[in-house]
């Protein structure tokens, strides 16, 4: 994905006209909420039309609408290391471990000792 300014203005138009259609899907006017969120009128239609508003007004907008848990995903869990994600499942690497020679060599002496 391309961080170019119409990349990221085209994404937040695109995250604008979501959030519209779910306050329409829930018969909501963009004033009712603006005061649910705890938001201005200005800012929610700022949000809703892809320009540069807080990631609190986001969250607030979201938790609004009952989307609040969809924001989990934007963060994955610290606890799991990268290379967890991409190993399969059940799969656990063993350590080698030295194995005895069959044949073991002789004990190192100095050549006048033989």
């Amino acid at each position: 994905m391309s961080n170019s300014e119409g990349a990221i203005k085209a994404r937040s138009e695109a995250i604008g006209e979501g959030l519209a259609a779910q306050r329409l899907s829930r018969n909501l006017t963009q004033r009712e909420l603006a005061a649910q969120a705890g938001i201005s009128l200005n800012t929610l239609r700022r949000l809703e039309s892809g320009e540069n508003v807080s990631l609190d007004t986001l969250i607030r907008v979201m938790n609004a609408l009952g989307l609040g848990d969809r924001l989990d995903v934007l963060t994955p869990p610290a606890d799991v290391r990268p290379v967890d994600r991409i190993r399969p499942a059940g799969v656990e690497r063993k350590r080698a471990s030295a194995r005895p020679s069959p044949h073991a060599a002789p004990p190192w002496v100095w050549g006048d000792e033989r």
